[in-house]
């Protein structure tokens, strides 16, 4: 079993990152919010991609590590399983997200290939599930149309939005190392006022909505 890790890619290419996410929530102040931290995991047997993003309401993401835990085909199913989760651990150890999130599996024509995609997800479900985390499961077109806006993209498109988006210098690969940082980005743009509410219960502040001030 080989994984491979790749963090501190460049930052310099400002993001496009549509103005309906970054408008700033009523009442907070980003500076005042720790960034929530989300792990983004791609399952897959032969490539688990696992790509970890920090964000903050009003501010675009920042990459903190992307990499890909890889086993052999020819390994037996149980040990291919445990070293996916033995990576797993090291990288909540390692990066201590808030959140995870992960792809849900679908249906697809190669009933053995979403069998290995799904006990690789379960691992990790039940690696955050131990720590306490929550965890989200996001559909591929969910995950498509919150980083390009277009629910039908190919690949090669998000691998492109999250390298603007994220501002490295190089496209982040393979392909599960991309996926795996769209669906953190995923997870931070949908569940953002979620995430905002923990980010400020951890800072000790209130979030403060249209109206407070007529009902005092």
């Amino acid at each position: 079993m080989v994984t491979r890790e790749v963090a501190g890619y460049g930052q310099q290419r400002p993001a496009r990152v549509p103005p309906s996410i970054v408008r700033p929530a009523y009442g907070v102040q980003p500076s005042r919010v720790r960034p929530i931290r989300v792990l983004g995991v791609d399952p897959g047997l032969t490539r688990c991609g696992l790509g970890v993003v920090d964000g903050v309401p009003g501010r675009p993401p920042n990459l903190v590590a992307v990499g890909v835990i890889r086993t052999g085909a020819g390994e037996d199913i149980a040990t291919r399983l445990l070293a996916i989760e033995v990576q797993v651990e090291r990288w909540l150890d390692e990066h201590k997200p808030d959140t995870v999130a992960v792809e849900r599996v679908f249906s697809q024509n190669n009933v053995r290939t979403v069998m290995g995609t799904a006990q690789a997800g379960a691992v990790a479900i039940v690696c955050a599930a131990r720590r306490g985390l929550p965890v989200t499961l996001h559909t591929p077109s969910e995950v498509k149309a919150a980083v390009t806006g277009n629910g039908r993209a190919d690949k090669s498109q998000v691998t492109t939005m999250v390298t603007r988006l994220l501002r490295l210098d190089e496209r982040p690969s393979p392909a599960d190392a991309a996926d795996a940082l769209a669906l953190a980005i995923c997870h931070l743009w949908r569940d953002s006022a979620i995430l905002r509410r923990a980010a400020l219960g951890r800072a000790g502040l209130e979030m403060s909505r249209p109206g407070d001030e007529r009902r005092r």
